[in-house]
């Protein structure tokens, strides 16, 4: 079974599915950063400084021991009070919009890569030795005349 399990480990295909979750994690921190640091201010800006993040429907009672701001939506989050938060629902759907666009545009990328090494015209095989030999010939022949 362990022989297995090794065999299974390095097949080219889990080593490559291991650099693309760990790629993966990464471009999806630089998305959020994206979304959270620059995309919501700036559509938040726009739309008279709306904050996404504070847009939110609380369901719960605020503990009685609840010290924060009654409107921020991570102090309220953080003491356990139920939530419905459509602002940063918002931010996430924006920030999957832009992770499928990305990779929307990769995908598409490697198809045209791949359409235009099909559409190279293969080299030409080099003719047996025997079809160069013969037309070796042909031509010492015609110098002669």
């Amino acid at each position: 079974m362990l022989n297995d399990f090794k065999a299974f480990i390095n097949k080219g295909n889990v080593v490559d599915l291991a650099v693309a979750v760990i790629i993966g994690a990464a471009f999806g921190k630089i998305v959020s950063s994206l979304t959270d640091d620059l995309i919501m201010p700036l559509i938040g800006y726009i739309f008279g400084g709306l904050d996404f993040s504070s847009y939110f429907l609380r369901l719960g009672a605020i503990p009685a021991d609840f010290v924060g701001s009654a409107t921020n939506y991570a102090d309220l989050k953080k003491a356990g009070v139920a939530m419905i938060g459509f602002g940063q629902f918002a931010t996430i759907a924006v920030n999957f919009l832009i992770v499928a666009f990305v990779m929307f545009l990769l995908v598409r990328a490697v198809r045209k890569l791949d359409k235009v090494e099909e559409a190279k015209p293969a080299a030409p095989a080099a003719p047996p030795e025997d079809v160069v030999l013969l037309r070796e010939i042909l031509a010492e022949l015609k110098k002669k005349g």
